[in-house]
């Protein structure tokens, strides 16, 4: 059976992953994240997962596993939205993607070996106008703190969000449907055919 690195600690990324049948061992890579000043925001995306899969694979002294690795960022008028310093800063982005569309690329990386596959994928979201009640409301339950752009779209963030244009898993953090063609067309491999009742 192939033997599968998730080289991420992120709980979405685990669940789709777990939603496809998958099995998998999650190594994150703990390495600092090099901004380059030169990229756009979806080629610094795309340099960043690159850097988590090959630095998961030099460190771990992998040879023929399957690695996945992703970068999700949010970006609106040309700036990136990383994740919120606090709740302050929290505040600050959901007032400037209020009632506003905004971008949401994730980067895709998956490497065998000397067998390399990287890609993004871009998803347009539009955020209803918000109160501040609304913003103050949504910061206080915490579900911001950690995520770029200070939402999640798949829980109580699907509240301020009107609409979206793309692939919603893309927004959760993993392009499932690019992910598992990716996955056959250029690693040959085989989803299983099992299915529990």
């Amino acid at each position: 059976m192939e033997k599968i690195i998730l080289a991420s600690k992120s709980p979405r990324r685990c669940e789709l992953l777990q939603n496809i049948g998958l099995e998998f061992e999650i190594i994150p890579d703990d390495s600092p994240e090099i901004f380059r000043e030169n990229l756009s925001p979806e080629e610094l995306c795309m340099a960043i997962a690159k850097d988590k899969g090959d630095n998961v694979y030099r460190d771990n002294n992998l040879n023929e596993e399957l690695v996945i690795s992703a970068d999700t960022i949010v970006v609106i008028d040309g700036t990136v939205l990383g994740k919120p310093k606090d709740r302050d800063d929290a505040h600050r982005m959901l007032k400037h993607l209020s009632g506003r569309e905004h971008s949401v690329f994730t980067a895709l990386y998956i490497r065998k070996g000397q067998i390399t596959s990287l890609t993004s994928t871009e998803t347009k979201v539009r955020f209803k106008e918000l109160t501040e009640e609304e913003i103050l409301w949504y910061v206080s339950t915490g579900e911001s703190d950690d995520k770029a752009g200070a939402y999640g779209i798949q829980n109580l963030g699907s509240l301020l969000i009107e609409g979206i244009n793309g692939d919603y898993f893309n927004v959760v953090g993993l392009p499932i449907c690019t992910l598992g063609n990716i996955l056959k067309s250029k690693f040959n491999f085989v989803f299983n055919t099992k299915t529990e009742v």
